[in-house]
């Protein structure tokens, strides 16, 4: 009887291993059938996919030729020392040899009869180019941008470099600056809540920091990488003015990325920098942000030398004045500067960036005490609490980059940076008592710290064959150190009440000011090895790796500076992806991986006081297919997530011994399937299932925090060339607060509107926009932080921005 794919998907989440059987019966035996399907004549018109590795600009156009069955003439001696960029990703005929020639001088000329000629680009037709917001080379961002310019075709998946979503055996998506820039998103948790049904938002955006839940399970700001490279960005909140990419990786992804610093497991987030483009680059943005947010964005772009070799690339902004919450207003200058190189072999880049964040009235998670009901979410646009409230942080980072092809099959690489991160807050802690009407306790505190984190990552990128089979490896080591000082103090809590207008809060915590202590240290170390075997003309890929991660942390008595505990562990990690293409725009794909969180100590109430338990291995299986016509794209995902947990058994002993098991099924849709109609939508079904919980009391319970059900359902559409609007629906499903599922976090939805108008002004192009999120006004809870917290939704929030190239 037929099996749709979908009701495959679900009826195979407890048994992901006969999912695999399963696909690979359906698409290996289509492999010699797609192969022979191919037409001899190309349709130049029509899109296809490429998978071209940077090199030799001769072998790059002979392989082109062959996969777009075209006739391509050039003599020896015109490409001869040319390398090119490569090409992933689908294309027509004429803009895959476009950015195959792109920076070479060359270009490309019909000859009426479906072929083409080489030839050196004349006065009349000026040498191929990129646009203005391309980089020069592929290096700098090889992955292009995908139909309807909202995501890419691809993104970096960690350790094994860049790589097209069809060839990927992993849900990923790359937001792009374009999406950005439309959405007038103000940090990578705007972009990310509002795209990705996988993704949610558990801190307020008054809130000190922000964090998520992907997948189900928590994954902190600190742990956002930087081309990959945990530690150098912002520990409390990632800004999104600099970012040319937004990556994200669904699932655990040690082998990928290496061990998160704070052990988050849901997935892995990356951020790409802006590079100076093959055109000059003027760009002046000023803003309003309700209520009285005004701000200014200066993004300028050079490149330099006879053959544009020098970039750089600089983005400056400033805001100040009162947002959409009642009683808070920020302060936030942000200074980046990208620096590259782009050489025949040898490219080199460095991103420096200085960031400040003045919060005045910081909203905080609220938690509710045991026995007390879930209480109605107050005014989302009121600040509750404490009125005296602050946050001031403040980040400057480096980061250094290079690689080097030591011949066209070896690349080396290095990556080393480092941070210093500086913040001061005093907030309130909010514990409702009464969930009816809303009677709370109010403890403020207040904390201190200085944070120190250096990286290092170098290794080795190479091809070769054996025999029909062409081998992708990799070997790169790589290592974190961090060192943090942080000091706290809490005062007595007071009475108050939810619903009540905040106020101020006058405790003492002066003792807190000068030199802080180091109270932690940290360095998480690890060798990497891998190996893409691809076959049957690249249809079939099989990725095998292996990580092994040492893990080494001391912890310090913030009065004394007495060591109170150290942990130094070290373990093995694996990685098994699997991708079939029976079609040129089909793929279904496997994998099994694993993520790394370091183990708990033991409370001292137990027979085995202080141990530290070995770090906990995150296990995932999924299974998936990927769909692409060249101008919308699809992906279905099916997966399973078990994850350690600690308790105190009957015998008095901490042990890992519970677990959480999310089963999930995930939907995405992307792309311009007619023209000048963009979307970007998901939907995400998830089982969060507590097993082998203490005293088996909360036994086949929903995990606390962890909705069932999840949609973003976003559309972008052209009116005429000078107008769209955009529409955005998000629905988070109803959660439980607790394990005990005694009370429930209601479900709820956002309505976000917007609009764009571009005009031509005495020849300086220029974009209005206009956004609202929340336009209906919905006050809700808009997910759980832990500790059987919540946080508060975002208030209605209005944003006008005019956008100028000079």
């Amino acid at each position: 009887m037929p099996v749709s794919l979908t009701s495959l998907a679900c009826r195979s989440l407890p048994s992901l291993g006969r999912s695999l059987l399963v696909i690979l019966s359906l698409g290996l035996p289509l492999l010699p059938v797609a192969a022979q399907a191919q037409s001899a004549a190309a349709n130049t018109e029509a899109r296809q996919r490429y998978s071209i590795p940077a090199g030799p600009l001769e072998a790059a156009l002979n392989r082109f030729g062959q996969q777009a069955r075209i006739l391509l003439s050039f003599s020896p001696e015109l490409v001869k020392d040319l390398r090119s960029p490569g090409l992933k990703g689908s294309y027509t005929v004429a803009d895959g040899l476009q950015h195959l020639l792109a920076g070479t001088a060359l270009q490309a000329r019909t000859n009426g009869q479906g072929g083409y000629r080489i030839q050196p680009a004349t006065s009349r037709l000026a040498p191929i180019d990129v646009s203005a917001d391309v980089p020069v080379s592929s290096a700098a961002m090889p992955v292009p941008v995908y139909a309807g310019g909202q995501v890419a075709s691809g993104g970096r998946v960690g350790v094994l470099g860049d790589m097209d979503m069809m060839e990927a055996p992993f849900n990923i998506t790359a937001y792009t600056a374009e999406l950005v820039d439309d959405q007038q998103a103000r940090s990578v948790a705007d972009i990310l809540v509002n795209n990705s049904a996988a993704v949610r938002l558990t801190g307020a955006r008054g809130d000190l920091n922000d964090s998520y839940t992907i997948r189900g399970f928590p994954v902190n700001n600190h742990d956002v990488a930087l081309n990959g490279v945990y530690g150098l960005l912002p520990y409390w909140r990632v800004p999104i003015e600099f970012a040319e990419r937004v990556e994200l990786i669904r699932g655990p992804n040690a082998l990928l990325n290496g061990m998160a610093p704070s052990g988050s497991v849901g997935g892995a987030i990356n951020v790409v920098p802006k590079r100076a483009a093959a055109q000059p680059l003027t760009r002046l943005s000023v803003d309003y942000t309700s209520d009285s947010q005004v701000g200014t964005h200066v993004d300028v772009g050079r490149r330099f030398g006879d053959e544009k070799r020098f970039g750089v690339r600089f983005n400056g902004v400033y805001r100040q004045g009162d947002t959409a919450l009642e009683d808070q207003s920020r302060e936030f200058p942000l200074m980046t500067l990208a620096l590259d190189y782009q050489g025949e072999r040898l490219r080199l880049s460095s991103d420096l960036l200085f960031q400040k964040e003045k919060l005045n009235g910081v909203i905080r998670p609220i938690q509710v005490a045991e026995g007390v009901s879930m209480p109605d979410a107050p005014d989302a646009d009121r600040l509750f609490g404490m009125k005296n409230s602050y946050s001031d942080a403040q980040t400057l980072s480096i980061a250094n980059n290079a690689e080097y092809d030591f011949n066209d099959h070896i690349t080396g690489f290095l990556t080393f940076g480092g941070r210093e991160n500086e913040w001061d807050t005093e907030a309130a802690n909010v514990v409702v008592t009464d969930g009816d009407s809303g009677a709370s306790n109010f403890g403020s505190a207040r904390q201190r710290a200085e944070r120190r984190t250096l990286v290092a990552q170098t290794g080795l990128r190479g091809r070769f064959a054996t025999g029909a089979v062409n081998h992708q490896w990799s070997v790169s080591v790589n290592r974190l150190k961090h060192r943090e000082g942080v000091v706290y103090q809490f005062g007595a809590p007071v009475s108050g009440n939810l619903y009540d207008p905040a106020r101020d809060l006058e405790v003492d915590y002066s003792s807190l000011d000068g030199h802080i202590p180091t109270t932690q240290e940290y360095v998480f170390s690890g060798l990497t090895l891998t190996d893409r075997l691809l076959m049957l003309d690249d249809r079939l890929q099989l990725t095998l790796g292996a990580r092994r991660q040492w893990i080494k942390t001391d912890n310090y008595d913030q009065n004394t500076g007495a060591k109170t505990s150290d942990y130094n562990e070290q373990l093995w990690t694996p990685l098994i992806g699997l991708a079939v293409m029976p079609l040129n725009n089909l793929t279904f794909y496997a994998n099994a991986i694993q993520g790394l969180s370091p183990g708990d100590a033991a409370p001292l109430t137990a027979s085995n006081p202080g141990t530290i338990l070995a770090p906990y291995k995150t296990k995932q299986f999924e299974v998936g297919a990927k769909y692409d016509s060249g101008r919308f794209g699809a992906t279905l995902a099916a997966f399973q997530i078990k994850k350690p947990s600690a308790y105190v058994n009957s015998d008095n002993v901490f042990k890992a011994d519970g677990e959480q098991r999310n089963r999930g099924v995930e939907v995405s849709l992307f792309g311009e399937p007619v023209k000048g109609l963009r979307v970007l939508s998901g939907l995400s079904y998830i089982q969060p299932r507590l097993t082998d919980t203490q005293g088996g009391d909360n036994d086949d319970n929903d995990a606390p925090g962890v909705s069932r059900k999840q949609a973003n359902l976003g559309f972008d559409w052209d009116l005429s060339g000078q107008i769209s609007l955009g529409a955005r629906w998000i629905y988070t499903g109803e959660a439980y607060l607790d394990a005990a599922n005694t009370r429930t976090i209601p479900d709820w939805h956002r309505v976000d509107l917007g609009a764009r108008y571009r005009l031509n002004l005495s020849g300086t192009p220029v974009v209005l926009r206009a956004n609202l999120e929340n336009a209906l006004g919905e006050d809700y809870w808009q997910g759980a932080s832990g500790y059987e917290g919540v946080n508060i939704g975002v208030p209605r929030t209005f944003t006008l921005s005019v956008t100028m190239d000079l």
